[in-house]
């Protein structure tokens, strides 16, 4: 193990545990005005009147007119207006914003607002939806030739729901407007996303737009996408007052009409040629946009990007398309598109497998991706891909083998039914193909300065602006500095972001925070640290990031290698059924991970278990179902999500597989937990209940009616 992956305290651990930390709801600035939003009370329809009553002095209506620039905030793509001009096109959608002293009185005029629709027809599902964001296509090697000859061809269905991030903290924002000069404040993934969404919403220049992140109570990919929204809202009512405005969102609206996970609804056909293997599939992949496109394209080209999992087959088409329907846009959340992709993938080798007469687990091993091997879009997989050494560790730890030879025995009546189901999974890490390279453009910026320390001459300042929220950046990128420089931990500054100070690093989405940001932070420190030594009068370091020049990729054609690094994970789950009330328990989780070199052990561990228990709860108890095109589970009092005692404890193995590219040898590693489970879980409740599972979460009613 490398000195590196040693724990330690993590700097921030004090502050929040002792409830210390300040985050946006604490904040209160003189003379700070409150908004709330009107949000539309229909699912789709015209906008034809609004009647707004006698205002208070003090109090102001805030819309769509009141953007200098563009009323659409820029999340990849620019469509979703931060406030609804002539029509609504989700139940939800803000339409006007009131704001003023008093919050209480700022709801009180809400109410009294009367805006006339003409209703039009919704679409509600996936399944209805006829009109597309986005429509990809990637064929690898021959396909139609292996269906024409095969001796046998499969075809089944898998879907998955909407999942809420259940972030700790709501979304927040604060905005002033002063001299010339914006600055917003809140809770976010990416500031330099929200300065640029300002920059073109609003006609006062780039330069006079500041944007800082506040502490931040957990994301998971939700604060990437709607602050930008947020920060445009609260912008334009401090423009239009003068004076700062806050905007905190309670529980309830935040569930109500923030991004969720898209729902996915995946086909697949399988070509079996005449001795028994398989030759090709033919993926229809479909995902649930909601109303504007966002972030779904990104999400779509990870989804069909992995399509076939860890598993390398060699002849493929697959076709992704992002539908429109009339609900909240869908958005990130952590592994955006993967946890979709790969379900289908595992349960559809699990279905495989039973139709060709083979244990899963021994088809899965057969066809995995071995180094040389060619990605879904013709990439080289360069690297050591150890999932033989990886099976090996899960094999011991789990018992799976002799557990699987054991459920297979038909149970008595009345008896506990149980099953253990594995899965693999795979995960680029960075944004995909060119876009780290013409896209990002990633900076960063090391700066000494003078330290009366005896053990030290200099701190080290990190000038980056991928956030803390909650997953231990401040923590490691801290690390990689200091071991680089060969300084203790207290010696090396994480600067909080700020975009007056700090340079574009590029967000903190993608499991990209440390593989990349990481990197070109430990060849900064290694310039500045020969920089001191030398007595050079230069105390800074800067470093943008350049794309190695042994990847290719074409973004016309989806060719090449997506990502310049996977890293894998092979996870076991162990379930019981219970055969009355159906109700699914989960006994033991086990999960062996190959993320290169691990920064800090026991952040990484957190990690795993952490996105283990939210892929466990996607599978079978966090369920959201949209009802006129609003979410029927709208509070954690009807929306379930895990508890400690919900799941065992994930027991984490991790094997040392550096990546050349990546700092210390680290690889992506926060995703890849979210990722695998889900299949793992579906794949042991299928030998559970002598049936396959086909869609999730699992519920207990989905299993009652399957057994009628």
């Amino acid at each position: 193990m490398h000195k590196i992956s040693t724990s330690t305290l993590r700097p921030d651990s004090k502050t929040k545990s002792s409830g210390r930390a300040e985050y946006i709801s604490d904040i209160e600035l003189p003379d700070m005005l409150h908004m709330v939003i009107l949000s539309a009370g229909i699912q789709h329809g015209k906008i034809l009147k609004k009647t707004i009553p006698p205002l208070p002095v003090g109090y102001h209506i805030i819309g769509s007119g009141d953007f200098s620039g563009i009323n659409k905030a820029t999340i990849v793509a620019q469509d979703w207006p931060f406030f609804a001009e002539d029509e609504v096109v989700y139940y939800g959608q803000p339409v006007l914003a009131v704001v003023g002293s008093d919050k209480i009185e700022c709801g009180n005029i809400c109410s009294k607002i009367i805006i006339d629709y003409e209703e039009l027809p919704a679409v509600s599902t996936i399944d209805e939806a006829v009109e597309f964001f986005n429509d990809y296509t990637i064929v690898k090697g021959k396909p139609d030739e292996c269906f024409k000859s095969a001796g046998r061809i499969l075809e089944n269905t898998y879907r998955t729901g909407m999942q809420e991030q259940a972030y700790m903290e709501p979304q927040g924002m604060i905005a002033e407007f002063s001299g010339g000069r914006l600055t917003v404040r809140g809770s976010m993934q990416c500031p330099y996303y929200i300065k640029n969404s300002l920059n073109n919403a609003f006609d006062i220049g780039g330069d006079n737009i500041r944007v800082i992140q506040t502490e931040t109570g957990g994301a998971f990919g939700g604060k990437e996408d709607y602050p930008s929204i947020l920060a445009g809202q609260t912008a334009a009512a401090a423009i239009v007052t003068g004076k700062p405005v806050k905007l905190v969102m309670d529980r309830r609206s935040d569930m109500l009409i923030t991004p969720k996970r898209h729902p996915s609804l995946i086909r697949i056909r399988t070509a079996v040629d005449q001795s028994g293997r398989i030759s090709a599939m033919d993926i229809d992949c479909r995902l649930d946009a909601g109303a504007y496109e966002s972030l779904s394209g990104v999400v779509l080209e990870r989804a069909i990007f992995i399509c076939t999992g860890a598993h390398n087959i060699e002849n493929i088409r697959v076709r992704g398309r992002s539908m429109k329907t009339n609900h909240v846009p869908s958005g990130a959340f952590r592994g955006f598109g993967g946890p979709q992709a790969l379900f289908a993938a595992e349960m559809n080798m699990y279905y495989a497998a039973l139709e060709l007469g083979v244990k899963p687990v021994d088809l899965k091993r057969r066809y995995q991706y071995r180094q040389g091997d060619r990605s879904v879009t013709g990439g080289t997989f360069r690297d050591d891909i150890k999932l033989d050494q990886m099976f090996d560790i899960i094999e011991r730890a789990s018992d799976y083998s002799r557990k699987y030879k054991e459920y297979e025995r038909p149970s008595s009546p009345g008896e506990r039914r149980r099953g253990i189901g594995i899965s693999y999974a795979a995960h680029g890490g960075a944004f995909t193909g060119s876009g780290e390279q013409e896209i990002i453009k990633s900076l960063v910026r090391l700066k000494a300065e003078p330290a009366e320390n005896e053990d030290f001459k200099h701190f080290i300042r990190i000038l980056v602006s991928n956030v803390e929220m909650g997953q231990g950046a401040s923590t490691t990128l801290r690390k990689i500095v200091a071991e680089t420089m060969g300084l203790p931990l207290e010696a090396v500054i994480y600067t909080v972001p700020d975009t007056d100070v700090v340079p574009d690093s590029g967000p903190t989405v993608a499991s990209r925070t440390i593989m990349i940001v990481g990197k070109l932070l430990q060849d900064a420190a290694e310039e500045l640290k020969k920089n001191i030594d030398s007595g050079s009068p230069v105390l800074t370091a800067e470093k943008r990031y350049v794309h190695p020049e042994e990847f290719e990729w074409d973004e016309e054609t989806f060719k090449g290698d997506a990502y310049p690094a996977y890293s894998w994970s092979i996870n076991v789950v162990e379930v019981e059924v219970d055969p009355i009330t159906f109700e699914v328990s989960i006994t033991g989780s086990w999960g062996v991970y190959d993320v290169g070199t691990a920064i800090d052990l026991r952040i990484l561990k957190g990690q795993m278990q952490g996105g283990t228990a939210q892929s466990l709860a996607y599978s079978t108890i966090e369920r959201m179902e949209m009802s006129g095109g609003r979410p029927a589970q709208a509070s954690f009092t009807d929306y379930t999500i895990p508890t400690t005692l919900d799941f065992p404890d994930t027991e984490c193995f991790f094997i040392d597989n550096p990546y050349r590219y990546g700092p210390f040898g680290a690889k992506a590693a926060g995703e890849l937990p979210n990722e695998g489970p889900a299949g793992a879980v579906a794949a042991a409740v299928s030998q559970a209940v002598g049936r396959i599972i086909t869609e999730i979460p699992v519920t207990p009613e989905m299993l009652e009616a399957a057994s009628r």
